[in-house]
């Protein structure tokens, strides 16, 4: 169960990042402002965060089969709607379709993970949706680039392996029994239990920072490179991308042995340094530097991912896991989609790059809060 689970958790976040480097297809097949590419992300967010709130905690009380078969379900048919596109609204739809998958299956994959192997859970679950974001976002990107029809290929072929994780879920085994609750707990509702409450708030800030950076890179940072940087080539942003998420997992693997506090340290620091040095490539409009200075945030971004599930994750128990990693999620993805839709709507008022320097400067005063808050901890 636990190889299915991670396969099964980074295909879904493969699927949500493959529309990436497709945006500046998209521009120019439907005339997409970066307002209308905010907003398609901004409803895959609410829709994620409609799921986690509701369903996210579900598998709990019905097992975790259920939960993870209605999320594969779910992600072919966004495959199906995403491939049939042909104007803004069949994109938002889509993507909203899409947005109810990812918040339902990434808790309930990440809970059975750690039901299966407690060990090794925290590290898989780190390192799962960068493998998945990256390889979603790079795979679209060279059949961009290679591919014949990318608008349709890369959709057929994610529906093509989802079709294949829903046969194999057949032969898993369940994780969890099934108890009282199931209804009650689709009621909206955070839930933390009360000894996680305080390692929660700890993260917080970490947790912001490093989403927000995340959400702007797959919600607007391919059209600033077309834009801002005045680089045309679509493979560009989504390589762009898939460096972030692959420095991120790989970060992941080579620091599990850290202590949780040592990573965050080294994540907010790193995390600062690497957007500043990407805001400089913008600046100077080189690519080298934004390569480089989003290779080191993505570090940053995997220590900090890594230092706030080690914090958390030990501090539940068995069946309260898939709640708090809703919980968790829940702050994360809010992270992850305020900051960009706030990004898109000031784009018409100020500009790609200036809004780019804004919204780094700001990831750049978060990670600092957080560094410097988690050295006091210890003070």
């Amino acid at each position: 169960m636990t190889a299915f689970s991670f396969v099964s958790a980074a295909l879904v976040a493969a699927s949500s990042s493959a529309v990436t480097p497709l945006y500046r297809l998209y521009q120019q097949s439907m005339h997409l402002t970066p307002l209308m590419i905010t907003l398609v992300f901004a409803v895959y967010a609410i829709s994620l965060l409609a799921a986690l709130l509701t369903v996210g905690g579900l598998s709990d009380y019905v097992g975790r089969k259920p939960v993870i078969l209605g999320g594969l379900l779910v992600n072919a048919a966004a495959m199906v709607l995403f491939s049939y596109a042909t104007d803004v609204s069949h994109l938002i739809l889509a993507r909203a379709v899409q947005g109810l998958c990812v918040g339902a299956a990434t808790t309930t994959l990440g809970a059975a993970i750690l039901d299966s192997d407690r060990k090794r859970g925290p590290l898989l679950n780190s390192v799962t949706a960068f493998i998945g974001l990256m390889i979603g976002a790079l795979g679209a990107a060279l059949l961009v680039t290679f591919g014949p029809d990318p608008l349709h290929l890369v959709y057929e072929v994610l529906f093509a392996i989802t079709a294949v994780m829903i046969v194999l879920l057949w032969f898993m085994p369940e994780t969890v029994s099934r108890k009282p609750g199931a209804l009650a707990s689709l009621r909206p509702h955070v839930r933390v239990p009360a000894q996680s409450r305080s390692a929660l708030l700890r993260v917080a800030p970490a947790t912001i920072a490093s989403w927000a950076l995340g959400g702007f890179y797959l919600s607007l940072m391919p059209t600033v490179v077309a834009t801002a940087m005045s680089i045309n080539a679509p493979w560009v942003g989504g390589v762009v991308v898939a460096a972030l998420m692959l420095s991120g997992a790989l970060t992941v693997g080579a620091l599990r042995l850290l202590p949780a506090r040592r990573l965050l340290l080294l994540g907010t620091a790193t995390l600062s340094v690497g957007v500043a040095v990407s805001l400089l490539g913008i600046w100077q409009h080189s690519v080298v530097a934004l390569f480089l200075g989003t290779i080191i945030a993505g570090i940053g971004f995997g220590a900090s991912f890594a230092g706030t599930l080690s914090t958390l994750l030990p501090t539940a128990e068995a069946h309260q896991r898939a709640g708090l990693l809703a919980t968790f999620y829940i702050i994360s993805y809010l992270a992850f989609s305020l900051p960009a839709l706030a990004a898109g709507l000031s784009v018409p008022y100020a500009g790609l790059a200036t809004v780019a320097y804004v919204m780094g400067g700001v990831v750049i005063l978060l990670a600092i809060v957080s560094l410097i808050a988690t050295v006091r901890s210890e003070a």
